[in-house]
């Protein structure tokens, strides 16, 4: 049995989850406001390989939600992954993190918007098909009134920036599921295993996060 266990830090959300084939057997995963990864993550990782039965000597790869994101959040995650990865001596898998937050909108059409806030009215956002085939890569931007006018599809817009967006993404198209506002380790099982089966995997040793640049650049007036 291919068993990967997948972490999601990007976020607030601190998220772990075991996969058996591909399929979440068990997921423990918090969003607090004080980003209490450094305390929880190891401490689910633990308590998830105790409750399923199984070593870790079982587990055949680990995965690890790359970003963008949360800076701090995303380091912790890594630096566990990459921990585990050493002592085991299992391959590392990367997934890309919207990828993660858009897969859990179940939509029959239009395109599928995951955005993760950043600062002001600044977002890191993708663009997916209703099967989560990526139809615009990850990039940073700031919305206004005239973001994504060049799409006429019913738009469905995830993420934790419901709340800023939605007061300039007001055209007819645009639909906000509120309800999904954090990417989730569980939502990774699937991609993950993919990944898997390919021999997608990256190097363990020089392997970093996906950090976006800085939106907009201040020059000194002195």
């Amino acid at each position: 049995m291919s068993y990967i266990l997948n972490i999601e830090t990007a976020t607030k959300n601190c998220s772990v989850a075991l996969a058996k084939e591909g399929t979440t057997i068990l997921c423990k995963e918090i969003a607090e406001e004080g980003y209490s990864h450094a305390e929880r993550l190891h401490v689910f990782i633990e308590e998830i390989i105790k409750e399923s039965g199984i070593t870790f000597q079982e587990v055949v790869a680990i995965a690890v939600s790359q970003g963008p994101g949360s800076y701090t959040g995303l380091r912790i995650g890594v630096s566990a992954a990459k921990g585990l990865c050493y002592a085991l001596g299992v391959p590392l898998i990367a997934v890309d993190t919207l990828q993660v937050l858009a897969s859990q909108a179940k939509v029959s059409d239009g395109l599928i918007i995951p955005m993760l806030d950043a600062r002001r009215m600044e977002v890191y956002s993708a663009i997916f098909s209703p099967t989560f085939e990526t139809k615009r890569a990850v990039q940073a931007e700031i919305i206004t009134e005239n973001s994504f006018e060049d799409f006429q599809e019913t738009l469905c817009f995830v993420g934790d920036c419901a709340e800023k967006c939605k007061t300039v993404l007001t055209k007819e198209n645009h639909v906000f599921l509120e309800e999904i506002k954090y990417p989730s380790a569980k939502e990774m099982s699937l991609l993950s295993f993919k990944k898997y089966q390919k021999n997608e995997t990256v190097d363990v040793a020089y392997f970093e996060p996906y950090y976006l640049k800085d939106f907009m650049m201040t020059v000194s007036k002195k």
